[in-house]
């Protein structure tokens, strides 16, 4: 469970924000009235994030963050000022605040930026292994296929340096999971891990989410707002499905890779900030240039160092190895017996096309402890769960089908213009094969069976080339 402390001189203030947390979220709150007392608590517990009000004590808003931070690199201090302006709004997140808000502060927008806090203290703590085997304790990349082992590689050998990461792959693939295991081996661990899901927020807000807000830059700034990359000053930005955010803002993150700098909405002074930059997206970003919906200087800022994750359906080594680590972290979760996976359900899993990727399978064997009731996860419940829980189809082609799938994929992938042709061929050569094999060499029953004539299986079998 989260721990938030409050830190106020004000015991009725303090009294009124304990409840306020405990009525609106699942937390558990310590209360703090001096810098001391708050400093001794960190001591004693491992906090989530500090609700910090100012002034409190004599020390400044830059020392008392700065103290709390000392404790803590990964506490995310949220910074309550009722006397002080837009000074001690920049001094306070220069020593690393996570946001500073000014006095009346509604209860709505507190609570979202504790929320927000929360989830980055998330992220920055839960560590990320890179394991080639189940039983690494927490979230992982797992696998052994050469296209993981790949990925492996190349975190390893980007993470210690501060190069732009433009991490490509298809939705459900782990993009996140490699941007956070890029933060946690790099220099700048200590630092804040700040997460922009760019598609997510509305495109009439996205500007104001990412570099903040002067007091009456539009209708409704009644205050200055801290954005997104001030908030991961001295750490890293992961801009999570870039390649969905509109060109103008795409100028200003441009600006941002060259010069270091940005504006607030309704600035005027260019704000330098030393942030890492990590970008994903699921989008083909050269069509995107070529469409004029992407800027192409943008795109070579953020492509320094590429990382492509493979889809699932071309690492299916590494699919019982995941299924076990997800059965094993799901049961742990959920506090049930992990009763493993049955190796008749392996064949199950390999032959699906898992458009979902790594979150499908994820979801899957959760779905599977849940419903096989403590025991062995065997084929027919893997099966019924992929089809909606419905039963296993018993249509003889089933599996061909979806290998058959695949390779089409494969093929339009290549480029290939003569598919139906070849594919026609191709199974029309197989089937008349194993159908005269059964027959034992019997054209009129093959015909039969195929339902087809016998001059018709004559003429296929002269065009394919069939003794």
């Amino acid at each position: 469970m989260n721990r938030v402390l409050v830190v106020h001189n004000d015991r009725r203030e303090l009294d009124r924000l304990e409840r306020l947390l405990l009525d609106r979220a699942d937390l558990q709150v310590t209360l703090a009235g001096s810098i001391d007392a708050a400093l001794y608590e960190l001591g004693r517990h491992l906090s989530s994030l500090v609700l910090l009000h100012l002034p409190v004590g004599d020390e400044t808003g830059q020392d008392a963050v700065a103290a709390m931070r000392s404790v803590d690199s990964k506490l995310p201090v949220v910074v309550l000022s009722s006397g002080g302006g837009t000074g001690e709004t920049i001094q306070v997140i220069k020593a690393g605040a996570f946001d500073c808000l000014l006095e009346p502060v509604e209860d709505d927008d507190l609570l979202e930026v504790i929320a927000q806090g929360l989830e980055a203290s998330r992220l920055a703590r839960s560590p990320v292994a890179i394991a080639a085997s189940t039983g690494s304790g927490g979230e992982a990349i797992i696998g052994r296929s050469k296209p993981i082992q790949e990925v492996s590689k190349s975190i390893g050998r980007v993470a210690p340096t501060d190069a732009t990461v433009l991490i490509r792959g298809a939705s459900g693939t782990g993009k996140e999971l490699v941007a956070r295991a890029i933060y946690q081996h790099s220099a700048r661990t200590d630092g804040p891990f700040v997460v922009v899901n760019c598609v997510a927020i509305p495109e009439s807000l996205l500007e104001s989410e990412l570099f903040g807000f002067e007091r009456g830059a539009f209708t409704g700034a009644v205050k200055q707002r801290i954005g997104k990359v001030e908030q991961a000053d001295g750490g890293t930005l992961f801009l999570d499905e870039i390649g969905d955010v509109p060109l103008p803002i795409q100028a200003k993150l441009l600006r941002l890779l060259e010069d270091r700098r940005i504006e607030r909405i309704g600035g005027r002074e260019p704000i330098p900030v030393d942030v890492r930059i990590l970008a994903a997206t699921n989008r083909n970003l050269e069509s995107a240039i070529e469409g004029e919906r992407f800027r192409s200087d943008l795109f070579y800022r953020l492509n320094v160092v590429p990382i492509h994750l493979p889809p699932l359906a071309e690492r299916l080594d590494d699919i019982p190895l995941l299924s076990e680590y997800f059965l094993e972290r799901f049961a742990l979760s959920l506090g049930v017996r992990n009763p493993g996976l049955a190796a008749e359900a392996v064949p199950v899993l390999l032959d699906h096309p898992w458009p979902g990727n790594v979150r499908e399978l994820a979801n899957l064997m959760e779905q599977c402890l849940i419903f096989s009731r403590g025991q062995q996860v065997g084929p027919e419940t893997v099966e019924r769960l992929l089809r909606g829980g419905q039963a296993p189809s018993t249509h003889p082609f089933r599996r061909l089908d979806e290998e058959l799938l695949r390779s089409v994929r494969r093929a339009l992938a290549d480029g290939r213009s003569d598919l139906l042709s070849m594919l026609t061929d191709h199974v029309a050569r197989h089937t008349i094969e194993e159908t005269l094999r059964f027959t034992g060499g019997n054209r009129s029953r093959a015909a039969r069976l195929l339902g087809i004539s016998r001059p018709t299986l004559l003429n296929r079998m002269s065009k394919l080339g069939l003794r």
